[in-house]
């Protein structure tokens, strides 16, 4: 069985491909999958794929299949992992060499079910690290943890087991996956060290605000519904309410102030305001929210008046 499986999902990147394949097949880990999903590219991305597996015989997993997205992608890959961890790889991202070896040891030195790592927002003209926080136990990681899927290595069996899976045909779909997968992780490591190299593109759908970007709605009633299902709900109430009017209020808030359409991007601020108020009308009495970090103070603030001043204020920056 090999230590860590690298799932690759891969559509029409034919300029990044060979970047992101160079630091998966050269990694320090020699007992290491790597799981590529052809996900129905048009462009030259299967020949570069292709001169990859003749250049290191042996060492590519190939899949192919009709184009269905990210989550279609990344889901059809799991089956085909058998590593004792799953790690996901985007295809226009890259990871340092010395990266999967490093976070594998610690998941063994400290049986971690997760090992998770920092990474940088890779720019064109430009780098920003982005340095996360240690969080302890469940509650905290609901409440603190960045939900991205490819900072993080995660015991397979644990995936597996619970049957979680990425969300199809909507964005956002890391927020599900990781929020499903919380309650599973007994023991969280840190690496903290870069290792990811987070590649910004102009055109790539999460850079790219219109009508689709209520889809955040969706993605956090699947797991509310979730919690419920499993009876987790009670038990981490206060944490998902937090978490649901941090989601709105601050990062989706600024995504759906982006939408150029001027007619969607008020829809959708309406929609955002009613949804919270609908769901959780007693959001602002949170316990989580009454500690006064910066964040916690701009929502506490938030009310019915202040709402469309901020997002007046977020649409002109």
């Amino acid at each position: 069985m090999p230590k860590v499986s690298v799932i690759i999902p891969v559509y029409n990147v034919e300029n990044y491909i060979e970047r992101c394949l160079d630091s998966a097949l050269n990694q320090t880990l020699q007992d290491i999958e790597i799981i590529v999903v052809n996900d129905g590219s048009t462009d030259s991305s299967k020949e570069k794929i292709e001169n990859y597996m003749k250049k290191y015989e042996g060492k590519i997993k190939y899949l192919e299949k009709e184009n269905g997205g990210l989550s279609s992608a990344r889901n059809f890959g799991m089956p085909h992992a058998t590593g004792e961890y799953i790690a996901f790889l985007d295809s226009d991202d890259y990871i340092e060499l010395n990266a999967y070896e490093e976070m594998y040891n610690l998941a063994k030195k400290e049986n971690a079910d997760m090992v998770e790592c920092d990474f940088i927002w890779e720019y064109p003209n430009k780098q920003k690290q982005d340095i996360g926080v240690k969080y302890l136990g469940k509650k905290e990681m609901l409440e603190k943890a960045r939900v991205v899927a490819w900072n993080k290595l995660i015991k397979r069996k644990i995936i597996e087991e619970h049957k979680i899976e990425f969300p199809t045909g909507l964005r956002y779909e890391d927020v599900e996956f990781f929020y499903k997968l919380v309650p599973y992780l007994n023991k969280v490591s840190f690496v903290k060290k870069c290792f990811i190299h987070y590649t910004q593109r102009e055109d790539s759908l999460a850079n790219t605000q219109n009508i689709k970007t209520r889809e955040i709605f969706t993605i956090l009633d699947n797991v509310i519904s979730y919690y419920k299902e499993k009876n987790l709900y009670d038990e981490y109430k206060q944490e998902l309410e937090y978490t649901y009017t941090r989601l709105l209020l601050c990062s989706s808030l600024k995504r759906m102030c982006k939408i150029k359409n001027k007619s969607e991007r008020n829809k959708l601020l309406n929609e955002t305001w009613n949804n919270l108020n609908t769901k959780f009308p007693n959001w602002k009495k949170n316990e989580i929210l009454k500690n006064n970090s910066f964040k916690n103070l701009y929502m506490r603030s938030v009310n019915k008046i202040t709402y469309k001043f901020y997002c007046i204020i977020i649409n002109c920056i």
